[in-house]
């Protein structure tokens, strides 16, 4: 994450909720989200807004513990439910210090508000893809912010499948190597242990190995693009996130 602050997050989700807003505002409801089988633009709708909601309730409340929300009322109109929630977003993400305690997803990450800031970005990110993808009008990506989403999923997000009620049991090693830029991973994967990521060392083996543009790993990671791998499929089966 060098380099990047909850300045930098918000800034980014502004930018990308705006092209999502824009997206789904001009699609049909009804319409298919290939990229999210069985949803369509309702769906993806409300399921944005209701990450949003309670995303911001960590950071508004500055909670510590899980919070159990009611469920979203079966009447609502979800372009309306997205709009106050980014409405709220607006509002609650610039006024929130990243180093404000409040309860996060992983157990490789500190309880500390610019979790959420990060993740926040991050979502609105991906289902922008999945929106401006199923219009055929995809807007390419920032390198930058693509190496970020792609040290959250390996450092927090991959951990957080091990804090499940049937975490992974694959053992094994992934290598990650950007072609665009020099940044390269190693990920190590324990059954029972916090997944450990770390910076590759030169001419490390590994039982994995994935090269690509950051975008398309990173991406590729949530199995929205192909990636180019050789090796065990099973531990590739587990950083995925998809």
């Amino acid at each position: 994450m060098a380099g990047w602050n909850p300045q930098r997050w918000t800034a980014k989700f502004d930018e990308q909720a705006a092209m999502f807003r824009e997206a789904v505002g001009k699609a049909d409801p009804e319409a298919k989200v290939p990229s999210c089988p069985g949803w369509t633009f309702t769906e993806l709708t409300l399921h944005v807004g209701r990450f949003l909601q309670t995303s911001l309730e960590y950071l508004r409340s500055g909670s510590t513990v899980r919070l159990n929300l009611p469920p979203v009322p079966q009447d609502i109109v979800p372009l309306e439910y997205l709009d106050a929630q980014l409405a709220l977003a607006a509002e609650v993400l610039p006024a929130v210090p990243g180093n404000r305690p409040a309860w996060t997803f992983s157990p490789a990450s500190p309880d500390l508000a610019w979790v959420w800031h990060r993740r926040i970005a991050h979502e609105l990110d991906l289902r922008r893809w999945d929106a401006q993808a199923a219009l055929r009008e995809l807007v390419s990506g920032d390198t930058d912010f693509a190496v970020d989403g792609i040290e959250e999923s390996l450092g927090t997000l991959l951990a957080a499948k091990y804090a499940t009620d049937v975490p992974p049991t694959a053992k094994g090693t992934a290598f990650i190597q950007l072609t665009d830029v020099p940044e390269a991973w190693v990920v190590t994967l324990e059954p029972g242990v916090v997944p450990e990521l770390r910076a590759a060392w030169p001419g490390e083996e590994t039982d994995l190995q994935i090269t690509g543009e950051a975008q398309i790993v990173h991406y590729g990671l949530w199995g929205r693009l192909p990636l180019k791998t050789t090796g065990d499929q099973s531990v590739l089966s587990v950083i995925k996130l998809d």
